[in-house]
């Protein structure tokens, strides 16, 4: 095998993972949630953008407003999950550039002035910090039950603002009983993968 990482870390942020749809009851503690966030912010991203935002769906209420914005499928995954995160992209992430890229500070003004270059640069950067996130959810122990099924207008106006777009709401915790769905296919590297 050419990677370093170990097999059994391969299997655990990849091989083996899987969307899960149950989980059992144990708790996913703030403690879990700082220590994935201090792994996947170190991801890569366009001009050291960070323009994802997790908001932390804990209280019974939350929940309940949060189930009924979800499609009909998905409603009992997160009525039941131990964690739900709704996570998002901030549209006015640029105003943070200048901590995030203290020698470029005028990147902030040069390439994102105009809000739908933002939003387009917040959408894709914030996405890729989407993708860290579920790995490092991962690496945690725990597993992620990623979901783009819900009303994103409704969730939006619940749970954001005008300046944050919603990308996916994710369960987490320990899987339950039957968790997975059977693996699907993925394409082979020759599917992919082209040389020139």
């Amino acid at each position: 095998m050419s990677l370093v990482l170990d097999a059994a870390a391969q299997d655990l942020l990849f091989r083996e993972a899987r969307t899960a749809n149950t989980f059992t009851d144990e708790p996913v503690t703030e403690e879990q949630v700082q220590a994935i966030y201090d792994l996947v912010k170190y991801g890569p991203t366009a001009f050291n953008q960070t323009p994802l935002r997790v908001v932390l769906v804990r209280s019974a209420e939350a929940r309940e407003r949060l189930v009924k914005h979800m499609a009909e499928g998905n409603q009992a995954k997160t009525a039941s999950a131990p964690l739900v995160a709704i996570l998002a992209a901030d549209n006015e992430f640029h105003e943070e550039l200048p901590q995030l890229l203290p020698h470029f500070p005028q990147a902030k003004d040069m390439f994102f002035a105009e809000r739908p270059v933002r939003e387009q640069s917040a959408a894709l950067n914030a996405a890729l910090q989407a993708a860290y996130f579920i790995v490092g959810v991962r690496a945690a122990g725990l597993a992620a039950g990623p979901m783009t099924g819900f009303d994103f207008a409704g969730v939006q106006k619940e749970f954001l603002d005008g300046d944050h777009t919603p990308l996916m709401v994710v369960n987490i915790g320990k899987p339950g009983e039957d968790a997975w769905f059977p693996r699907s296919p993925r394409l082979a590297y020759d599917e992919v993968v082209k040389t020139v």
